[in-house]
């Protein structure tokens, strides 16, 4: 099957590529229910050496950039209570952190989680993680502008391979927002 979006010859449902995908990513794929079925979760193959935004759109075709999104791990903080939240907006734009992110989570500050916890909490690999098999309970901020995307491609979970799935789909996350305003262009 070939990807609707980039240039990548082999697009297979998820939910037959279980295999490759983190234990977390594995379960949410296994476990979809929504109005986007599960077979239009895709995945596709990728180089792990090259999972980095500017390299990989290079790699796998310059339309990408406005198809692709990240998925960043933030922790709010107010006082001693610290909360784990996920953002996911285009990868044309940077989470505004001090913000919107801020201001949803009712923190004092907020700062992007430190590597180490962010995958430790998540159990996916720093450079793949996804919304897709985040902690039930964590809050899910999604950008407006990537559920309004027709195909997005984002982490897998994994460096090696990522998911493609229409925009909507985000939106019907467990814990999801959909904010405005939350990626702003990069200056």
């Amino acid at each position: 099957m070939r990807a609707p979006i980039g240039t990548f010859d082999d697009a297979r449902p998820a939910p037959d590529c279980l295999d490759l995908l983190t234990g977390p990513v594995a379960a949410a794929v296994r476990d979809w229910t929504g109005p986007v079925p599960a077979d239009q979760l895709l995945y596709v193959d990728t180089d792990p050496d090259i999972a980095d935004t500017a390299v990989f759109v290079e790699h796998y075709g310059p339309a990408l950039l406005d198809a692709s999104a990240n998925c960043v791990v933030v922790a709010g903080r107010r006082g001693e209570t610290a909360t784990l939240a996920a953002c996911v907006v285009k990868s044309a734009t940077r989470v505004d952190v001090n913000g919107v992110v801020r201001k949803h989570l009712g923190a004092r500050k907020a700062s992007f989680a430190p590597m180490d916890t962010a995958t430790g909490a998540t159990g996916m690999e720093y450079g793949g993680i996804t919304p897709v098999g985040l902690p039930a309970d964590w809050p899910l901020l999604v950008d407006a502008a990537v559920v309004d995307t027709e195909w997005v491609l984002i982490g897998s979970g994994r460096r090696r391979g990522k998911l493609i799935l229409p925009g909507k789909a985000f939106a019907q996350l467990p814990g999801a927002v959909v904010l405005e305003g939350l990626g702003v262009a990069v200056a």
